[in-house]
């Protein structure tokens, strides 16, 4: 399975290090270009193509708020790649509900 990173500098790195490919994105038009080529959303000369598209695209939670729309839009479609968020360097954002709390309360129990 495919996956790729979209986040800062230091994370693209340690994901680099596991076999990871990714891209750095540090502002909302770094992020919209990268996502729009791995998706393909953007159709556009750098798009990749649908076989080399990742199965999974890891994104930074700093991302994800830089392109809320956007993400919001492509997992409504419900198409690959499934998008998955991480905290960023600095940590996990306050008030942004992890992972396992959006497990804990979509099926009621204490993981």
């Amino acid at each position: 399975m495919k996956f790729f990173f979209i986040g800062e500098r230091e994370l693209l790195l340690a994901f680099e290090l596991v076999g990871v490919s990714g891209t750095i994105a540090v502002n909302r038009d770094e992020a919209l270009e990268a996502f729009s080529r791995v998706t393909g959303k953007g159709a556009g000369a750098g798009s990749l193509p649908v076989e080399e598209r990742p199965k999974v695209l890891i994104i930074t939670e700093e991302v994800a708020l830089m392109l809320e729309n956007e993400v919001v839009q492509w997992q409504m479609g419900a198409q690959f790649p499934l998008i998955v968020e991480v905290p960023g360097i600095r940590g996990h954002i306050s008030g942004k509900k992890s992972l396992t709390d959006s497990i804990r309360e979509a099926i009621g129990i204490q993981v």
